[in-house]
């Protein structure tokens, strides 16, 4: 930690701390989804944007709207509609009239945000969902004949409805490839709802502090790039992808059930996200059961299943299990 301490000119410990306050500050309002709440922080480490997928009421949007506010970071939250344009986004120009004279001036839009929520993404048209690649991959946006780069750290948070299909729009591949973590919400353990029904029925609870600014935040990011992965931990990273892709996979179900695999950008997100929870846990290289923590949403967005998988009721689920089952983690000196 010394050593990382000083290549980065912050204090990890420190940095550490607080990031265990952002959990507490998020626990006041959201009750249980702990395994949400660290993989959301994971992907906010690792510099990277996650797409929350869930059914109504599980307190998706409260999590992300409680997490800016535990953050002191300017949010936004976008609600897409089938009506949404690009401009809605991005901005647009106005004109406007001062001393007689006219002008145009560019008004930006919510993107220009550390935090962004986009709320149900997938009710927006393709059109308006594009205009969100630029972003999410350049962190920059083009509009009226100019690039202007967005505020960092910059961080898109999008949820969706898995339920409801009409007055949809599925995110085309290229767009969910952009999100680094795919995260399900699932529902309540019994004692969890209990404990949402007297918190959220009762007195106002406590206001939320902010306790990580944006400098502490692009430390963190900086720290998890810093964050070592020796070579078999690379390798293994890189057999779990390439095991992924049918025509060559060593694993049966994928051969079976998988039509198209992860691309090369599932390993760096695999990567990435194993130091970023490596470096959470407080070690300062990776080891391959951090690889396997974050392997469920790093690729379960990134597999396509095939007709067979729909036939047989074989999710993409269960093809992770398989590739974890049945790709070993390259023997080495670090624990697993």
């Amino acid at each position: 930690m010394d050593e990382l301490s000083a290549r980065s000119g912050h204090d990890v410990s420190a940095l550490l701390e607080a990031v265990g306050r952002v959990r507490a500050q998020v626990r006041k309002r959201i009750v249980g989804q702990d395994a949400v709440v660290d993989e959301v922080l994971m992907a906010l480490a690792a510099g990277g944007h996650a797409r929350l997928v869930g059914v109504p009421g599980l307190a998706k949007t409260l999590l992300v709207r409680t997490l800016a506010q535990a953050l002191l970071l300017d949010f936004r939250r976008v609600q897409f509609t089938p009506d949404l344009v690009p401009s809605d986004i991005t901005g647009a120009e106005v004109m406007e009239e001062a001393e007689g004279r006219r002008a145009f001036r560019f008004m930006r839009g919510p993107i220009f945000a550390n935090i962004v929520l986009a709320d149900e993404i997938n009710r927006a048209p393709p059109r308006t969902q594009a205009a969100l690649l630029e972003a999410m991959q350049e962190h920059s946006v083009t509009a009226a004949g100019e690039t202007m780069a967005l505020p960092e750290p910059f961080f898109v948070l999008a949820t969706q409805n898995p339920i409801e299909q009409e007055g949809t729009y599925p995110l085309p591949e290229a767009q969910l490839d952009r999100f680094l973590f795919d995260i399900r919400v699932g529902y309540p353990t019994e004692a969890e709802e209990l404990a949402v029904l007297r918190s959220t029925t009762g007195a106002a609870g406590e206001a939320i502090a902010p306790v990580l600014d944006a400098g502490q935040a692009l430390a963190l990011q900086r720290m998890v790039r810093e964050v070592a992965a020796t070579d078999e931990a690379l390798r293994y990273a890189n057999a779990l992808v390439r095991a992924t892709r049918p025509e060559a996979s060593p694993v049966d179900p994928v051969r079976r059930y998988v039509r198209w695999g992860a691309g090369p950008r599932a390993g760096q997100a695999l990567v990435l996200g194993a130091k970023a929870h490596a470096l959470l846990d407080g070690r300062w290289t990776i080891a391959p059961g951090d690889i396997r923590r974050v392997a469920a949403p790093v690729l379960r967005h990134r597999i396509v299943p095939n007709f067979a998988a729909d036939a047989d009721g074989v999710g993409v689920e269960q093809v992770i299990a398989a590739l974890l089952a049945e790709v070993s983690a390259p023997v080495s000196g670090i624990g697993g």
